[in-house]
């Protein structure tokens, strides 16, 4: 009992900006990771969508292109906006963590939305 009081009075161990930036780094690219396995099972639905085209799927982007072009822009529009989010502290030593953690939180929504573009027929 004695050392669990003592093991909660004692300081946590010091962090650096680097320690905290290389953390932000990490959960980015699990997220990053996550998103592209996410990526690929959705595409290979689009696909499977793409061999069986309603009647009129002559008109506008197969499912696959329009997945395609949907990623790139999102792609674009993420980086663009931790960019801005991470303006708060620019210039400053924690300027890349704030930008990595919005690359992890925004990555994670894309996960989401991903996984919510594979639906049943």
């Amino acid at each position: 009992m004695i050392l669990f009081a003592l093991a909660l009075a004692a300081p946590a161990p010091a962090q650096t900006q680097a320690d905290l930036t290389a953390q932000a780094g990490g959960d980015w690219k699990r997220a990053d990771m996550a998103m592209n396995a996410q990526y690929r099972a959705t595409m290979a639905f689009m696909k499977t969508m793409d061999a069986h085209p309603a009647p009129d799927a002559k008109r506008g982007p197969t499912y696959q292109q329009a997945l395609l072009a949907s990623q790139r822009a999102w792609l674009a529009f993420r980086d663009a906006q931790c960019v801005i989010d991470s303006y708060g502290y620019r210039g400053g030593s924690a300027q890349p963590m704030e930008q990595l953690a919005c690359m992890a939180t925004l990555t994670r929504q894309r996960t989401k939305q991903l996984k919510d573009l594979v639906w049943q027929r």
